[in-house]
């Protein structure tokens, strides 16, 4: 990670703390997280984060979008980017702060706190027909101005939703069918040993609700109640978890996932990690025979659930840890791994190769010299089953394909990118992978190069043109436009969706 100069107040409180990063938890290391809210959609559970830039010259948060990540095994992160930014808003000024997503009516719907343009904190609304976003303003102003943070949203059995919010008060309202409004007035709560501080985090397990939250600032840890009523009264159970980590904020999120229950929460373990810079942990639990929460603190992280098939495209953005390295927008949709510099490397757990590969397909570009994936297995200094060069392709989202051969990767593996280069600074872009089980692999020339511009993509918010049901249209996923482009500017499924300048897809 790049070094950050942390000042203010408030970090003196994070300093005390000592900084341990635990086997392949926190989560997320291509980026500052915190403020975890899971979900769980179509068998894959997801996991949006706020995103503490690692700028935090201003002495406070330093937060303009959000992030998603997901997982089928508990082990191995996919990055899906920036669903939704502050400009997203146009009420919006500053602070994109901890928000939670669900799903009705067909669509998703995401409720964050943000500063108002000339104001304090209010709560907005993000709807999306997909999980993975672009998010639009659902109403074009704050649904809750009451300058309190922290929304979380629960639907009960029989269809009633409820927001709950608010710091240091614990407040909600009863949401209408649409997600989008409310009814009556706002309600004001209180957890019975009164250590409710912020984060609420809402749900029903059986017959009994569950409110957890951040207690005791600051520092904070996590405390949770319970109630036989989705409104209270509310009798204090206990501790969660004691302050972990430099952060002196915390953020819990529970779910239940493939038959296991999960608790999400943040710290500052990374390294520059602190009270402006945490990142997302999770932790395995089994509720106690009564219903309880065993009290818990951070481990390396849950058992991995099945393993990866690396005989199909994986994306290079598919991580479990990483060093060193950033994502981005790709130009061929979705991210791609980049800022890639010599001696960083990517873990991916749990890769099962059988009875072994033999060649493997990585797709790169490069606006410099280019560079080497070692690839190994067990460590980043591991056994080395083959190295694949990457050529200058004379741009960052120029991509190649490149094939190199693959001696020994059998059985189930750690297997580890070790990104290697004798230039200076960035070496190259890295899109995705996939290995083979038979044929010699063994070319090492550029297989196809698409998409011409060198510059790198930004992250600007998207928007939709219509699209087309012509078959000589591009296929759902597909570049449909953008500078450069010369292809087909419609989508047989979809619609063509602008993401900046440079590359449209169809989604």
């Amino acid at each position: 990670m790049r070094s950050i100069g942390l000042l203010g107040g408030l970090l003196s409180l994070a300093g005390v703390f000592v900084t341990t990063v635990r086997g392949d938890n926190p989560i997320v290391q291509t980026d500052f997280t915190a403020d975890p809210a899971p979900i769980v959609y179509n068998d894959r559970l997801y996991v949006f984060t706020s995103h503490d830039e690692d700028d935090t010259s201003s002495g406070f948060f330093n937060m303009k979008n959000w992030r998603l990540f997901s997982t089928v095994d508990m082990a191995n992160w996919l990055d899906h980017g920036i669903p939704m930014t502050l400009s997203t808003f146009s009420w919006a000024s500053k602070d994109a702060w901890a928000g939670q997503v669900v799903q009705r009516n067909n669509r998703f719907y995401y409720y964050v706190p943000i500063t108002r343009s000339g104001g304090c904190m209010a709560i907005g609304v993000g709807v999306s027909d997909r999980i993975e976003g672009p998010y639009k303003d659902a109403i074009g102003k704050p649904l809750i101005e009451n300058c309190q943070i922290d929304p979380t949203v629960y639907i009960d059995d029989n269809g009633q939703a409820y927001l709950y919010w608010g710091n240091p008060d614990l407040t909600y309202v009863k949401l209408n069918a649409d997600m989008i409004s409310y009814s009556g007035n706002v309600q004001k709560v209180t957890p019975s040993n009164g250590g409710y501080q912020e984060g609420p985090w809402f749900y029903k397990r059986g017959s009994l609700y569950y409110m957890i939250y951040a207690g005791t600032c600051c520092s904070e840890n996590i405390r949770y109640a319970t109630s036989n009523s989705p409104t209270g009264p509310w009798s204090y159970r206990g501790v969660v978890m004691d302050t972990q980590g430099k952060s002196f904020t915390n953020h819990p999120g529970m779910i239940d996932y493939k038959g296991s229950s999960y608790f999400f929460y943040h710290n500052g373990a990374l390294p520059n990690g602190g009270g402006f810079t945490r990142s997302v942990a999770v932790e395995r639990f089994t509720y106690n025979s009564d219903g309880t929460i065993p009290k818990m603190s951070m481990t390396s992280g849950p058992p991995q659930i099945g393993t990866v098939d690396p005989y199909v495209r994986q994306e290079a953005e598919l991580i479990a840890w990483s060093s060193g390295l950033k994502t981005e927008a790709c130009g061929e949709g979705g991210q791609n791994v980049a800022f890639i510099n010599n001696g960083d490397y990517i873990k991916i757990r749990g890769v099962a190769f059988g009875a072994g590969a033999t060649a493997l397909n990585v797709r790169v570009a490069s606006a410099g010299s280019g560079g080497n994936i070692e690839v190994r297995l067990g460590s980043q200094s591991g056994f080395l089953v083959g190295t694949c060069k990457v050529p200058s392709t004379g741009g960052w989202q120029t991509y190649t394909t490149v094939t190199c051969s693959i001696s020994g990767a059998t059985g189930t593996q750690d297997l580890f990118w070790k990104f290697t280069g004798s230039g200076t600074g960035e070496l190259f872009n890295f899109n995705w992978w996939q290995f083979t089980s038979g044929g010699s692999g063994s070319s090492q020339a550029p297989t196809s190069t698409s998409l011409p511009s060198s510059s790198r993509p930004s992250t600007a918010t998207a928007s939709s043109s219509t699209a087309s049901s012509n078959p000589s249209c591009s296929k759902l996923y597909e570049q449909c436009g953008g500078e450069s482009w010369t292809g087909p500017k419609c989508c047989s499924q979809g619609k063509c969706t602008v993401s900046n300048q440079w590359y449209s897809q169809c989604l």
